[in-house]
């Protein structure tokens, strides 16, 4: 049996995640899901529960270092071990800088504790574990942590961020036994640019970027899992993602017009 642990597991990637890891491993995986909603939380580990999968639902802010180490210990005491650590839980933001009032900018700080410290923080709670299972980290970050986005500065910095964080990881960790993939999703069908902060650190209430191309959550799962299950570095998601990341080296204004190009009109820099 191999237990897995997933962030942000309520809705989204991190739900789909855990039905898709249920039902193809059914009895033999032992999921522990984290994330701030217990009522979706409950909901989501019901679902896995179907497939015959053990699931566990531990109701964790990753903001707090507290929670996210609570949350390690809980799992080795549910299970006595972790093979896999699925660092998923994140917040979007759409605002261009200029738009953001001093005494706003706090939630700058905010969006970094969720989507780079947390990963931290849970990593190295459950890395001694890993390294005994000889498992795998997986880090969620974005095509956001590869290009510059505009409109995007807190959320490309928290993602650059836990890029370089897990790059550096990686290759610490390269005689360990334990592999560390990095998932870069772009647009992906779920409700995580709606909830994000806008100027004012409110929800958005709407997605600043064009959706109509958006992946499915379902594909979006199926690819990370691939990555995790085959131990690859990295999972660039789209042919725009893997066109800009090395466009940047050569090009670099034609990908900050790609980028801006993402946008919707009323959100691009006048």
């Amino acid at each position: 049996m191999k237990t897995i642990v997933i962030t942000g597991a309520s809705d989204g990637i991190g739900a789909e995640l855990a039905r898709q890891l249920a039902a193809a491993h059914g009895a033999q995986a032992a999921l522990v899901l984290a994330a701030r909603s217990p009522e979706k939380l409950g909901a989501v580990t019901d679902q896995c529960r179907t497939h015959g999968a053990q699931a566990v639902a531990i109701p964790t802010d990753v903001s707090e270092e507290s929670q996210c180490r609570a949350l390690i210990d809980e799992a080795m005491r549910q299970f006595g071990r972790i093979d896999a650590l699925i660092n998923n839980a994140g917040v979007s933001a759409q605002a261009l800088f200029s738009e953001v009032k001093a005494q706003d900018l706090h939630w700058y700080e905010n969006l970094m504790k969720v989507n780079l410290w947390g990963s931290v923080w849970c990593t190295h709670a459950a890395l001694p574990h890993l390294v005994a299972a000889k498992g795998s980290i997986v880090a969620v970050s974005s095509l956001a942590g590869l290009v510059g986005v505009p409109g995007r500065t807190a959320y490309s910095a928290s993602k650059f961020a836990m890029t370089g964080f897990f790059e550096a990881l990686r290759a610490e960790l390269k005689s360990s036994g334990v592999s560390v993939t990095t998932a870069f999703p772009g647009v992906v069908a779920t409700e995580i640019r709606y909830r994000g902060y806008n100027a004012r650190g409110e929800a958005a209430g709407s997605s600043g970027l064009k959706e109509e191309d958006a992946m499915s959550v379902e594909e979006c799962a199926r690819l990370i899992i691939a990555g995790m299950t085959e131990r690859r570095r990295e999972v660039v998601m789209t042919a725009k993602g893997k066109l800009g990341r090395f466009a940047k080296l050569i090009v670099p204004g034609v990908v900050e017009g790609m980028a801006l190009a993402a946008l919707k009109e009323n959100v691009k820099p006048r």
